[in-house]
């Protein structure tokens, strides 16, 4: 769901400028000094021209923008409101200055009637405090360095050190894309951070490098470094530590990469999350990794450490290991993947390796995967391998899977080709079925510890 239901999300310059008539105007390139004043009168001049105009950067340059645009203070840029296409040639947009007195301000926004291209260019330092694509409810924030509510493209350039921080819900610390189209190529978001600071149970923070309402290409990129936090003992929300999707989102070749979920006494889930489970809100990762990520909710819970899946996703030929999921006096649910019981997951042609679901004191579930609530599971050609679930002094089962039927839907699994070997638990070192519909079609089940599926006999075909 998206952040226009939030309750329901929660409940589950210088250079030459030629002045032409505007009716015989044409697209125009202009170059840009190393000057503030300069970039900001290149937009607004790129802004009243008809046409497609493009502002050239100056090379290796950083603007340092010290003070809100005077027209619309959420925003460092002017706003985006034509076809622009800035080439940064290596140059940095940021926030400038240091301390507590500093504006706080997003770098770009791209209103509807906006078509942004963004290329060779960094975005750092911006910091969303509101959310101009959707006022309400009023205290929202979201797209700390980008927000998008038009078309955007950005190819070869770096989002990084960007905040979106609010006491209601913040969504999207790097990049908010609920616009018409967007697309990411080549790019790296990293070291963003969304973060609710607010003290109530129904806010949440989601999407520390990217969020989207709207459609949106990531390909070829890193996300890393991001996080999600929420206030502590609030039991709120953390999801998304990378992205978050509320609407059909492609992934290809990306490599997902050490963020963080946090939420002490609260939910932390997923470096990739989802949230609409419905065939226009599809999430598909093709190839790439996600690797090193971890969701952490200490005497809370923790839920998919690398992928939170709770809506309708497609993975193919991806690499999912080291991740984590981790809640010491909690529950850890799925350190490499969880299911949740609104999810379907196709999972084909990928390696789930050397995932953790820890839990001391508590209850850990599913190292590899986990499918605990209802949700529906087809995997086809996978491996999952040496995947560890642990919990001193608690109870740790389904080292390579954990199945359970839910409450709202009974849900299945079912497996086909998948080899799952070396995983480690407490009980069901391979698989751990507690109930519902779980079938072996062909699968390779062998040498987990301390024995392959749990309880004995509970899943057909499989032995030892």
């Amino acid at each position: 769901m998206s952040r226009r239901h939030v309750p329901a999300v929660l409940a589950l310059v210088t250079g030459s400028l030629v002045a032409v008539p505007a009716q015989a105007a044409r697209a125009a390139t202009v170059e840009v000094a190393c000057s503030v004043p300069d970039l900001v009168e290149a937009v607004n001049t790129a802004n009243g021209t008809p046409g497609a105009d493009t502002i050239r950067l100056a090379r290796g340059c950083t603007y340092k923008l010290r003070a809100p645009d005077p027209v619309h203070p959420g925003n460092g840029l002017p706003v985006i409101t034509s076809k622009i296409t800035i080439d940064g040639r290596g140059a940095t947009i940021e926030r400038g200055g240091h301390g507590k007195k500093v504006a706080k301000f997003r770098i770009i926004y791209v209103e509807k009637t906006g078509d942004l291209t963004l290329r060779r260019t960094t975005i750092r330092g911006g910091y969303a405090t509101d959310c101009p694509a959707f006022p309400d409810p009023v205290g929202m924030a979201c797209g700390g360095g980008i927000s998008n509510n038009g078309k955007m493209k950005i190819t070869h350039s770096k989002v990084t050190g960007n905040t979106s921080a609010s006491r209601i819900f913040a969504q999207g610390g790097g990049i908010d894309s609920p616009g018409s189209a967007g697309g990411i190529s080549d790019t790296e978001v990293s070291g963003n951070h969304v973060v609710y600071d607010g003290d109530a149970a129904e806010g949440g923070a989601a999407g520390g490098g990217i969020s989207n309402d709207g459609p949106l290409t990531v390909t070829g990129s890193r996300l890393t470094g991001n996080t999600a936090t929420v206030t502590p003992r609030t039991r709120s929300i953390a999801f998304g530590s990378a992205i978050i999707s509320f609407f059909g989102t492609t992934i290809r070749d990306t490599v997902i990469s050490d963020n963080r979920a946090f939420a002490r006494e609260g939910i932390a889930r997923g470096a990739v999350a989802n949230g609409i489970p419905e065939e226009f809100g599809r999430l598909t990762v093709t190839g790439g990794a996600v690797r090193d990520n971890v969701a952490d909710a200490p005497q809370g819970v923790a839920q998919g450490g690398g992928i939170a899946n709770n809506a309708l996703m497609t993975v193919t030929d991806v690499k999912i290991s080291g991740n984590r999921a981790v809640a010491k006096d909690g529950t850890a649910r799925g350190g490499g993947i969880r299911v949740g019981p609104f999810g379907t997951l196709d999972l084909k042609d990928s390696h789930i390796t050397g995932n953790t679901a820890d839990a001391p004191n508590g209850t850990a579930q599913g190292a590899g995967i986990d499918n605990p609530e209802g949700g529906v599971l087809r995997a086809e050609h996978n491996e999952l391998l040496r995947n560890t679930v642990t919990a001193k002094n608690g109870t740790a089962q389904g080292g390579g899977l954990y199945h359970a039927e839910g409450v709202l839907r009974p849900g299945s699994t079912t497996l086909e080709r998948n080899t799952i070997t070396h995983n480690r638990a407490g009980d069901g070192g391979g698989i751990f079925k507690a109930s519902g519909v779980l079938t072996l079609n062909g699968d390779v089940v062998r040498d987990n510890r301390p024995n392959n599926c749990a309880p004995s006999g509970a899943v057909p075909g499989c032995t030892g």
